[in-house]
């Protein structure tokens, strides 16, 4: 879901491939094999730059929902429905999945799943009662939980009842497009191990906490707090159970994680490797050195690298984009005390985004490799979501019109260039309601730290928006501490002092399957980072969810690309990787995922 740099996690071999990076000669070679695959071996994958893994426990809090730690996550524990789109069509992907296809009754109130024969780490099957435990946990904790739009799941569930051991019925509130409810709120659902998990503290015993309100949120609260400890995460037994083809063998401080092959998983979709280990950079150039030294099995090559791509084949990669069904966006936070009130003007956001040039952004410093993105749904692979609008442009690049636009609405320039509002008020040649006096169009972007590309797309916009008046500082961080920092607050909060905020770098919102603005765009929804809110944008969004005809996203797409929510930037491809020759079965998912399970070598 977000993307960012990387924290070097350097040791041993690794260490040892950054000592040579400089000698071509003495590089660790790759490529090579018979083409046949070969039981067991490591494979060590480039984390994206400064983004360290730092969430394991199925439900998730704001400000740690990396779509590397969902990735990561699902390898270990399996979800009901996981969703791929590397054919270029979204497609449920069967043997990833937890369940069965669901089946839907006629009316569309009530949705019947079957497990599969799964089994947890501890010799126990995954049973209907380990959904019933995720679910009562979800609904003790869905205020905290980062993925939760009010109506939406848990509360749309109204009641859950067990067939069997494998078997449960969910009851909903009303009939929804089944397209979207299977992709976007079944895919949600993890069953969690309730006889290992079910307990109120490390020492306490398990019951049936969870079956009461109080219960299962004294729950939630201890499973969170166990989380939230990064240094125990290879020793803790909680997570030591697990159901995926792969467990947790060792976690750094620095977010270095190691998988191993679980030896008891029963289900379809075993692991061929014996372990991976995701590695963390601070920067792509300290990726890129080893990379080239030959420390890597799986990297990616920063756009400013792609003119050594020849060297990196003669030695024994492979160099493929893996482009995401995503979108990137700069979040407006609505509720900043200082700007939240000019943000709410629309005549400001159509003159920010008059000044971004994409083509610019995405020739020069993605070198081709990023796409242009004018709106809420994605650009790439699949367009039957995307409107004619938002394919359009509503907004090209012009800076002119940007400068008339604020002109027109009473801003004049300051002896320094920067404008500030010289004519408050509410008319049709005024600031805007709330907007005072003397408010100077200074802000200050927290971005990413670590890309090249993402430094320049930083400066790039400065400059063009400094030729409209508008001052723009940056304030560069690792991805972690812009997810942690650039959330929806209130006014009156110490943490709402961000007033636009980039984690781009690898696409900013990686979709499930359906491309809803539920999560993102919604009036409350756990991802508004920026407190959003539109009430034809509430009622199109709900139209999506609801209707069996793609015509509500459309207009959504339309009319979320003309009312900007965030400032809309070019979409990079989720990295041009580097991948071993001899490493097969890699299926770059433009949905983000990984399947590492199905990694395997022919050496």
């Amino acid at each position: 879901m977000v993307r960012g740099p990387w924290r070097a996690a350097l040791g041993g071999a690794l260490a040892g491939a950054l000592l040579v990076s400089g000698c071509a000669g003495t590089a660790e070679h790759h490529g090579g094999g018979s083409g046949k695959p070969v039981d067991g071996g490591t494979v060590r994958f480039a984390m994206p730059p400064s983004a360290t893994p730092n969430w394991i426990m199925p439900i998730s809090i704001p400000g740690y929902g990396g779509s590397y730690n969902g990735a990561i996550r699902g390898t270990m524990y399996v979800p009901l429905y996981v969703y791929d789109g590397e054919s270029g069509s979204v497609a449920l992907d069967d043997r990833a999945s937890a369940a069965d296809p669901p089946r839907y009754s006629a009316d569309g109130t009530e949705v019947t799943i079957t497990l599969k024969p799964l089994t947890w780490s501890t010799g126990d099957p995954v049973t209907s009662r380990d959904v019933e435990f995720w679910l009562n946990v979800l609904r003790a904790g869905k205020d905290d939980w980062g993925k939760y739009s009010a109506g939406l799941l848990p509360d749309n569930v109204k009641a859950f009842h067990a067939v069997d051991e494998r078997t449960f019925t969910l009851t909903l509130d009303k009939a929804y497009n089944r397209d979207w409810f299977t992709a976007n709120q079944l895919s949600l659902v993890v069953p969690m191990p309730q006889k290992s998990w079910d307990r109120t503290s490390a020492t306490g015993p398990v019951g049936d906490h969870d079956r009461t309100p109080a219960g299962a949120k004294q729950v939630f609260d201890f499973l969170v707090g166990q989380a939230k400890k990064l240094g125990n995460y290879a020793t803790d037994p909680l997570w030591k159970v697990v159901n995926g083809p792969f467990a947790l063998s060792g976690f750094t401080a620095s977010g270095q994680v190691t998988l191993k092959k679980n030896p008891r998983y029963t289900g379809p979709d075993p692991a061929k490797l014996d372990t991976v280990q995701f590695l963390t950079f601070t920067g792509s150039a300290a990726e890129y050195n080893v990379l080239r030294a030959g420390g890597l099995d799986y990297g990616y090559v920063p756009t400013s690298n792609l003119g050594q791509r020849s060297r990196l084949e003669a030695q024994g990669y492979r160099v493929e984009p893996w482009n995401g069904w995503s979108i990137t966006y700069s979040p407006f936070n609505f509720n900043n005390p200082e700007l939240g009130k000019v943000f709410r003007q629309l005549y400001v956001r159509q003159a920010l985004q008059h000044a971004v040039d994409q083509k610019a952004i995405t020739s020069v410093i993605w070198r081709g490799s990023a796409r242009v993105g004018y709106g809420p749904v994605p650009q790439d692979n699949d367009t039957k979501y995307l409107s004619s609008r938002q394919k359009d442009n509503p907004y090209p690049f012009d800076p002119d019109k940007s400068r008339q636009l604020l002109s027109r609405h009473g801003w004049k320039p300051g002896a320094d260039g920067v404008l500030a509002c010289a004519a408050p008020g509410t008319g049709p040649q005024q600031c805007g309601e709330g907007v005072e006096g003397g408010t100077r169009l200074s802000m200050t972007m927290l971005t990413e730290s670590g890309s090249d590309e993402t430094d320049g797309t930083m400066q790039e916009l400065r400059s063009e928006l400094s030729k409209i008046g508008v001052e723009m500082k940056i304030d560069s961080q690792p991805l972690n501490t812009v997810l942690a920092n650039g959330t929806a607050c209130t006014p009156k909060d110490a943490s709402c002092s961000w007033q636009l905020s980039y984690f781009g770098t690898q696409g900013s919102w990686y979709f499930p399957a359906n491309p809803s603005g539920d999560q993102l765009f919604a009036t409350d929804a756990g991802t508004n980072f920026g407190s959003y809110s539109d009430r034809r944008a509430d009622e199109l969004i709900a139209e999506t969810n609801l209707s069996p005809s793609d015509q509500p996203m459309l207009d959504y797409s339309a009319y979320l690309a003309e009312q900007l929510p965030a400032l809309w930037l070019p979409n990079p491809p989720y990295q041009v990787s580097a991948i071993d020759t001899a490493l097969h079965g890699v299926s770059q998912d433009p949905l983000a995922g990984l399947a590492p399970q199905r990694w395997f070598w022919t050496r």
